[in-house]
């Protein structure tokens, strides 16, 4: 049965048909999957049937390589570039492809390995901004003000959740509106992980089972213990460690308060501090305590969210502070950070080399709607239920930190708000239309999305540039994700048509349809593994293990992103009352830029009629600007729609 569905699974024509149209073929198809796929999955139930990662083709990837290329060079690059092509593909590119073949018969996946290990864990340079992304909470709405109470539920929540995690309980995640499974292996690692740093290449370090969380406050650190008498903490006992914690008068000791700066800087002196000063006492059973937490937690001392005369700044801080806090009040190197403000407010930090945004999103979707929907608060705002008197307090970790060390980590701490205070955010809900709007015009919202951002960065840079959208491959065992190259040359052409005041509406909305539908086939394409990037990346790797040099492969590695972008999918929209309770939704998360001159764009499609945006770039760079670009792709989504006449009443 595994073999068959396997074989099914194997199957992508459904992404390809019209909506609304379904082929006999697929109708077949889909009954027979159904039949296979059983009737009371658990999470990993479909691991074993999906199929592996198929490898592209060197002649298909040259093309689609070129043909993504040609809207951003001169008709002379071009040339060269095709040239360089294809003597590539004649040349050295078989000889390549033939061990990446090889590796793909072995491997669970072809790319995934290497990918966590080049692109994550050799980086040298800072993960804060740099690879960590964060979560944001309700956008209109805090629970409650105490942020203790808050704490306390929200962590029991996230503790439900490990607890169906670990009996496999939850459900296996499925391509929306189908019964298509999805690969969930990266939920191993949601708990009980830390990425360790190393001389040269860090690790991720997973234990089995953790009965402790980390929490810090105001430049302490302690560890809170999960059970008492064999049982889990109720969320008033939770309530009232982090309560205790608040009210603990103790300074931190020197060289405390700064310390989880060494994670937020460079990778080889906090490698170096870690093997000199954390090898042995103190030092070391405290840092044990802190790696080997099933999670990490910041009681935060500011106030976040929609707070002050100018909300939309505030939003703005409110992103920075979950991306990079101060520096040091957050540990960069755990799995997640939940941070939990003075006001109530809540967030995650997430590391970003053991799993992609969306396993994160699930366990943050789960958390906000079990906190506000099951667990509740009473009338005063906190935490409901009965609590044990005789459990004890959280244990304070104790450090003896030397002066040497204390010198590391203010390095590592200057190195660190010197990129923090670079970063420009701009944080903004877009409440004119939504998904409902958008869907009448008979488009996909993410390629509608897409083509607007296009459009804006035309308005902003007068330009086009090298465009990276998120796609995932987790239709393959063990897949991650796939680039997207979102500005084709159909998107190019709309964009011109758009600019140039001499075409009409129609001209217009016919490139338009046509540029989303170019659209729509590179993600279908990215998803079912005939993407460009990842394959082009492994036949890099496999150049650097054979120690032959690629002119070609090297050019198109080092090509920067100018706009990197990324949606955030709402996995779980039955869990929230959106009719009801229109309020009570995450307004997604979001990442610093990718490239020194470029942007990072984030955006979530929240119900029918809200989208909201996280737009981030370098305040040094003289071409970028957040805010600017946050009102071109205001302006641009709206002269988007008025090409359909369907404006906002």
């Amino acid at each position: 049965m595994r073999s068959i569905l396997k074989l099914l699974l194997s199957y992508h024509g459904w992404m390809y048909e019209a909506h609304g149209k379904m082929s006999h073929t697929t109708k077949v198809w889909l009954a027979l999957v159904k039949i296979f796929a059983g009737r009371k999955p658990m999470l990993y139930s479909y691991q074993a049937c999906l199929p592996r990662l198929p490898v592209p083709t060197i002649h298909d990837t040259m093309q689609r390589y070129l043909e993504s290329v040609r809207p951003l060079l001169s008709d002379l690059q071009f040339q060269r570039m095709a040239a360089l092509a294809r003597d590539f593909e004649h040349s050295l590119g078989p000889r390549l492809q033939w061990y990446l073949k090889l590796k793909s018969w072995w491997a669970s996946n072809y790319v995934s390995d290497w990918w966590e290990e080049y692109v994550y864990l050799r980086g040298r340079g800072p993960i804060m901004v740099n690879s960590n992304y964060y979560a944001m909470d309700f956008l209109y709405v805090t629970p409650t003000p105490i942020p203790a109470a808050r704490a306390g539920n929200a962590v029991y929540a996230i503790l439900l959740y490990r607890r169906l995690l670990s009996q496999e309980q939850i459900k296996p995640l499925m391509v929306p509106g189908t019964l298509i499974p999805l690969c969930t292996a990266q939920w191993d690692r949601v708990f009980n992980t830390t990425r360790l740093p190393g001389e040269g290449q860090d690790c991720i370090q997973h234990v089995s089972d953790s009965k402790h969380i980390a929490v810090l406050h105001a430049g302490r650190f302690y560890r809170l213990r999960l059970y008492h008498s064999g049982r889990l903490l109720r969320p008033r006992e939770l309530q009232a460690q982090f309560q205790h914690i608040l009210d603990d008068p103790t300074p931190p000791v020197p060289g405390e308060e700064h310390l989880a700066a060494l994670t937020a800087g460079d990778r080889e002196p906090w490698a170096r501090a870690r093997r000199t000063y954390f090898g042995s006492g103190k030092n070391q059973q405290s840092l044990e305590a802190v790696e080997r937490a099933a999670f990490f937690v910041t009681l935060d001392t500011t106030e976040q969210g929609l707070t002050g005369p100018d909300p939309g700044r505030a939003l703005d801080r409110y992103a920075k502070a979950l991306l990079h806090g101060q520096c040091h009040d957050r540990w960069f190197d755990k799995s997640f950070t939940l941070i939990i403000f003075q006001n109530g407010k809540l967030g995650v930090n997430a590391e970003h080399s053991w799993a992609d945004a969306p396993i994160v999103g699930h366990l943050f979707e789960y958390m906000l709607a079990t906190d506000a929907f099951q667990l509740g608060y009473d009338v005063n705002g906190h935490c409901k239920g009965e609590m044990d008197p005789d459990i004890p307090p959280p244990q304070k970790l104790q450090w003896e930190i030397p002066e040497e060390c204390q010198q590391v980590i203010q390095g590592s701490l200057r190195v660190a708000q010197a990129l923090a205070d670079d970063i420009d955010f701009h944080t903004f809900p877009f409440k004119q239309f939504g998904k409902g709007l958008i869907k009448k015009c008979h488009t996909s919202p993410d390629a509608f999305i897409q083509i607007a951002i296009q459009l804006a960065h035309y308005r902003d840079k007068g330009k086009f540039c090298l465009t990276y959208e998120a796609s995932m491959t987790r239709l393959f065992r063990e897949g991650r994700t796939e680039t997207v190259r979102s500005c084709s040359i159909e998107s190019c052409n709309f964009v011109r048509a758009m600019m140039d005041p001499a075409q009409n509406p129609q001209q217009r909305l016919a490139l338009f349809r046509v540029a989303t539908e170019k659209h729509q086939a590179l993600y279908r394409r990215a998803m079912t593994g005939a993407g460009i990037d990842r394959h082009l990346f492994c036949l890099y790797v496999v150049s650097k293990y054979l120690g032959v040099d690629s002119p070609f492969l090297k050019e198109v590695l080092a090509e920067p992103w100018g706009l990197s972008t990324s949606q955030t999918p709402v996995q779980q929209i039955e869990l929230f009352d959106l009719k009801n309770h229109p309020d009570y939704i995450s307004c997604g998360g979001g990442f610093g830029p990718v490239d020194d001159n470029g942007y990072g764009v984030s955006y979530i499609i929240i119900g029918e009629d809200l989208l909201t945006f996280h737009v981030s770039c370098k305040i040094s760079s003289p071409q970028t600007d957040a805010h600017r670009f946050g009102a071109h792709i205001r302006s641009a989504l709206l002269d988007l729609l008025a090409l359909f006449s369907l404006g906002p009443k």
